[in-house]
């Protein structure tokens, strides 16, 4: 057989006329079952498994255009039809992305200088402005490497400001006639302006009286000023907010209303800060100064929520939805043990269901095989007793060790099945997690032996809750029902069915030391009372004898959808904290029963989960942890937020959740906080930093849920694989 290189040259052709090499790039992975793309100019292919790179094959200088986006690797990508604008659409696991190529590479060619930097050493970060007006903050601390802990977009977060104040009543007009004018620009001419940040200084608010700017914890005095061409801004580097603006042109008696050069100061003799401008226009240079306590206190919004509690700080009123649906409750259960009582002194006499006989299928439940999940520890004879763990527990110490060591992992559904939510029982013995396959698992919490099944659902369970005694699980599903299940004979005691609720069921819990149900569906939630008869008549023994009963419903402000809710059920509480898709947090107050405050742009996007502080490490002396709570939305990281306040004390970046709803946990001790994240690893935070302290490595896919042990130091987590990981501590 002849070589092909000797084929082409017998012709008379040289084989470097024939094909040529143009380009080569070495990939870190594999390429080889990936779907490329070719357009008239352009080539494109991934680089290293996730990042989009694409090659123009009329630039001499064969630069690539590098597009970050993907979490995981890339499979597919395909060119437009059109050449303006020219498109590319990319696929993953975790995302599909339009591309526009032209903009890309003008962001790209935009080489933003570095204007400012500032350097705070109580929370050692460094902080750099740029001239886009993205403020850029490091950390500093050992180990951390320089590590980003959040990119900040000054004019965004100056437009959350004043829409805030907008909401709460503080300005009557919208927020946009502060922003700089355009109306310059010629008809249907547009601009992005931008707040250059000129210059960085700290801004001590330590002189601020309590008592005239009380709220302001002593965490939020860690500011610092900002310097831009429109004005001047009080920055918080806890919770990464603008807590006070001032816009040159909105003081008349100033002589420059767009600075190019600034300078700041802040005086310690009165507290006040010295501003030097330069005019962007102009000779002028102007000194101000200006008083950072007047200025903050006069642009906070309304204390509206001022003197919210979680623990009940009064008795219940008579006129209180808690109030009608407790009253009957001692009359009602006595009357229930006393129709129980009757029923058993007959129940023995039917032959039929002696359990000797087995031909009529009424002396045990029907059976189902399921999905046996496989663990990666070697255990010998018997699983752990349903009523007893096999573990010791000891007292959750304040001082505990993180949970950051690898412990068991567990496959709690067959491959591509997610885990939707887990939650542990108040003692610390059992975790709960619902499945996208409709069923309900209840593990040992060392995550050994076989799980209790709970089947029933015909949808995804996206919420499980254990009752206060752990006699009961409540499941809620994509079915629009939920379900109460006796959680030592797995099964149902109760059933909610579809007529009850026009939409599906996004959350739900018990309520008052079990005494409700509280659940969101559309835009409402709902206060049920229920009550459970455990006894059995054979006869109807098919008949549901448990019953509930409708108290009340409330609906947000906006009558929007509601996305979440949290109430706290392990002691007395009036309060419930509720989210929806208009990016606001609401809080009612039952004992009102009525909304009490709402958080206008609590984030950039719809809050998917509220995590309440519910640990019983706290002693008499700080019930005020109680008042703190969690709030995630997709793209817009973690926040800390006080009720007493209503303010965001912290906000916790640096962990990977752009397109997928990650849960969120508390640590009981108060110290922690975990979140799940798209890039395969669980973050844990400490409360005094935005940036996390931990990274739990090891899982197998994104990781959906994570769940803090209420008894001892350990975190577990769900992953989008159905698998479940414990961690321990170290």
């Amino acid at each position: 057989m002849e070589n092909s290189q000797d084929v082409f040259s017998s012709n008379g052709g040289c084989v470097s006329d024939i094909v040529t090499e143009k380009y080569l790039v070495e990939s870190k992975e594999s390429a080889s079952h990936v779907q490329l793309a070719c357009s008239m100019q352009h080539c494109a292919f991934p680089l290293d498994g996730n990042e989009l790179c694409i090659w123009n094959t009329k630039d001499p200088s064969h630069q690539l255009l590098i597009l970050r986006e993907h979490h995981q690797p890339i499979t597919a990508m395909a060119f437009g039809n059109k050449v303006n604008p020219l498109l590319i659409c990319s696929a993953s696991l975790d995302y599909v992305i339009m591309w526009n190529l032209d903009e890309c590479r003008k962001k790209v060619l935009q080489a933003y200088p570095l204007l400012s930097l500032f350097i705070d050493a109580e929370s050692r970060q460094l902080v750099t402005g740029c001239a886009d007006g993205q403020l850029w903050i490091f950390s500093l601390m050992d180990g951390h490497h320089y590590r980003l802990v959040a990119r900040v977009d000054l004019r965004k977060k100056t437009e959350t400001f004043f829409t805030r104040r907008v909401k709460s009543g503080l300005y009557s007009q919208p927020e946009e006639s502060w922003l700089p004018s355009t109306s310059a620009l010629g008809k249907g001419e547009q601009v992005g302006v931008t707040f250059p940040i000129l210059r960085l200084a700290p801004c001590d608010l330590s002189r601020v009286p309590h008592s005239a700017c009380g709220c302001l914890s002593s965490e939020n005095t860690q500011c610092l000023w900002i310097g831009s061409s429109v004005g001047l801004f009080v920055f918080n580097l806890a919770n990464l907010e603008v807590e006070a603006a001032l816009c040159y042109k909105d003081f008349h008696s100033l002589s420059i209303p767009l600075a190019g050069s600034c300078a700041l100061r802040s005086c310690s003799a009165d507290g006040k800060a010295l501003c030097l401008l330069a005019s962007l226009f102009g000779g002028k240079i102007a000194a101000l100064e200006v008083d950072p306590a007047a200025l903050v206190v006069a642009q906070q919004c309304p204390r509206v929520g001022q003197g919210l509690s979680v623990p009940a700080s009064s008795c219940v009123l008579p006129t209180s939805p808690l109030y009608l649906g407790i009253a009957k409750e001692k009359s009602t259960k006595a009357a229930s043990e006393q129709r129980c009582a009757k029923r058993n002194v007959m129940k023995d006499q039917f032959l039929v269901f002696h359990s000797k006989i087995k031909s009529s299928g009424y002396a045990s439940t029907p059976h189902l095989t399921m999905f046996s999940p496989k663990t990666n520890i070697k255990s010998e004879g018997k699983g752990p007793s349903r009523h007893r763990s096999s573990c010791t527990w000891e007292a959750y110490a304040v001082d505990s060790a993180v949970p950051a060591k690898p412990g068991p992992r567990v496959a709690a559904a067959p491959a591509c099945t997610r885990v939707c939510c887990i939650q542990y029982s108040g003692d610390g013995q059992w975790l709960a997690c619902g499945l996208a396959n409709h069923l309900c698992l209840v593990f040992d919490a060392s995550l050994t032996g076989t799980p209790a099944v709970f089947s029933g659902h015909d949808g995804a369970v996206n919420a499980v809750c254990w009752s206060h005694d752990q006699r009961w699980l409540l499941s809620a599903a994509r079915d629009q029902t939920l379900r109460v299940w006796s959680a030592h004979r797995t099964e149902h005691a109760l059933l909610l069915g579809k007529d009850m609720f026009s939409k599906p069921i996004q959350s739900a819990q018990f309520y008052y030391i079990d005494a409700f149900i509280l659940l969101s569906s559309g835009p409402e939630f709902q206060l049920l009372k229920y009550h459970i008869d455990t006894c059995k008549d054979e006869i109807k023994r098919y008949k549901q004898k448990s019953k509930s009963k409708l108290v009340c419903r409330l609906s947000m402000t906006d009558a929007g959808d509601m996305t979440c809710l949290s109430a706290v059920n392990d002691f007395y509480s009036h309060i419930v904290l509720t989210a929806g898709r208009n990016r606001t947090v609401e809080v009612f107050d039952l004992n009102a029963g009525c909304s009490a405050a709402m958080i206008a742009e609590a984030h950039s996007r719809p809050v998917h989960q509220i995590c309440q502080n519910k640990g019983s490490s706290f002693t008499t002396q700080q019930p005020q942890a109680y008042n703190l709570f969690l709030t995630t939305a997709i793209g817009d990281g973690m926040r800390l937020w006080d009720l007493r306040t209503l303010r965001c004390e912290r906000h916790f970046e640096g962990h990977p959740n752009r397109g997928y709803p990650c849960g969120i946990a508390f640590s009981p001790c108060g110290r922690f906080a975990a979140c799940g994240a798209e890039d395969r690893h669980a973050y844990m935070y400490e409360m005094g930093s935005s940036t996390f302290s931990h990274r739990l490595a090891g899982h197998t896919d994104i990781v959906t849920g994570v769940a803090f042990n209420p008894s001892a130091p350990q975190l577990t987590t769900a992953t989008l694989d159905g698998k479940l990981q414990l961690f321990l501590a170290e």
